[in-house]
């Protein structure tokens, strides 16, 4: 099973909540985040929150989008699971 197909865990609500509230003040901010067995980091203003084939995903102004779960952390606050 590839990394995008793997099944979706939800974030905790705080955390989305942290998402959501980055998004509409438009502060830039910075992620880590695992993509292809890889840990990466990209910078940006979080732009849309979105659902895509059951799994929920961020933009950032410059196109990158990340699949929620696949975050480690967002301004150096690590993700959480719990809601």
């Amino acid at each position: 099973m590839t990394d995008a197909n793997a099944p979706y865990r939800s974030i905790g609500c705080s955390y989305y909540d942290r998402l959501e509230a980055l998004a509409v003040r438009r502060t830039r901010c910075t992620l880590v985040f695992e993509a292809e067995g890889t840990e990466r980091t990209a910078a940006g203003v979080i732009t849309d929150l979105f659902v895509r084939d059951q799994a929920e995903f961020l933009r950032l102004d410059d196109g990158t989008e990340v699949r929620l779960d696949r975050l480690r952390s967002v301004d150096g606050v690590p993700v959480t699971y719990a809601c």
